[in-house]
C-alpha cells in the first residue's frame, strides 16, 4: 500500500471512531434530559412543599370546603321545602306553599287541556334544575277562590311569586311564540329574563334543559280559558 492510500485509511478510521463518540455523546445526552424532564428539580420539589404548607392556600382551601358545605345544607333545607321537585298541591296547600319560599312557579292549569300538559312537561324537567325557585301546580277547578282572586282567564297561566307577592305571569303561550313546540330551554330564558330562576353555572344558555320536546312539534292546539273559551 502506497504511503497515500494508508494515511487516507486511517483517516477514515479516526474519523469513523470520532463520529461513533459523538453519537454516543449525544445519546446519552438525549438521555439525561429526558431524565431530568421526568423527575423535578430540588428547587421544583421544595417549591412544592413550600406551596403546601402555605398558610394562604390552606385558608383558601378551607373556605373552599366550608362554602361546598354550607351550599349541600342550604339544598337540603329547600329540599325539605318542597323545591328540587315539580308537585300538585290544593288550595288549602296554596298560601302556604307561595310564602313559604322567597321564589315560586306556580302552574293553573285544567287537566284536559292539552297545552297545559306541554307546560306541565316543560316544568317538571326545569324543577330539578332551578333548586332556589319552587315548582308547583294547581288544578283551577278546584280553586276557585284563588282563580277569582288572581284573576286567572286563560289556562295554562304561570303565575310567578317573590315573597309571597305575585309580580309576574304568563298566559298561555303568548309569551312563547304562541306556538306548541317550543322547546324547554326557551320557557327557561324566558323564566330566566323575568327574574324568577338563576343563570344556571356552565350552562349554555342556547342548549334546551332537556331534549324530550319532539312529541309536541308540529301539533297546534289553542289555549283554553277557565270558561272553556278560545284564549287566542
Amino acid at each position: 500500500m502506497d504511503p497515500d492510500s494508508f494515511r487516507s485509511t486511517l483517516s477514515g478510521l479516526a474519523l469513523g471512531n470520532v463520529m461513533a463518540a459523538a453519537a454516543r455523546d449525544y445519546q446519552k445526552e438525549l438521555l439525561a434530559k429526558e431524565k431530568a424532564q421526568a423527575k423535578p428539580s430540588t428547587n421544583e420539589q421544595v417549591d412544592l412543599d413550600e406551596l403546601m404548607d402555605d398558610p394562604e392556600l390552606e385558608k383558601l382551601h378551607a373556605e373552599r370546603i366550608a362554602a361546598l358545605k354550607k351550599e349541600c345544607e342550604k339544598r337540603e333545607v329547600l329540599k325539605r321545602q318542597g323545591h328540587g321537585e315539580y308537585r300538585e298541591i290544593t288550595e288549602g296547600d296554596f298560601l302556604g306553599e307561595v310564602t313559604g319560599s322567597e321564589k315560586v312557579i306556580c302552574h293553573f292549569y285544567h287537566r284536559e287541556f292539552y297545552r297545559c300538559k306541554i307546560m306541565d312537561k316543560h316544568l317538571k324537567a326545569l324543577a330539578p334544575l332551578h333548586i332556589d325557585t319552587k315548582f308547583i301546580k294547581l288544578d283551577a277547578e278546584n280553586a276557585p277562590f284563588f282563580v277569582t282572586k288572581l284573576a286567572v282567564k286563560t289556562l295554562p297561566c304561570i303565575i310567578l311569586f317573590k315573597n309571597g307577592i305575585a309580580l309576574d305571569r304568563l298566559i298561555g303561550f303568548q309569551d312563547l311564540g304562541s306556538k306548541d313546540d317550543f322547546t324547554t330551554g326557551t320557557l327557561e330564558n324566558l323564566l330566566k329574563r323575568k327574574g324568577i330562576i338563576d343563570e344556571r353555572k356552565g350552562h349554555d344558555n342556547d342548549e334546551d334543559a332537556d331534549d324530550d320536546t319532539d312529541s309536541y312539534r308540529h301539533r297546534s292546539i289553542r289555549s283554553s280559558t277557565v270558561q272553556d273559551s278560545d284564549s287566542d
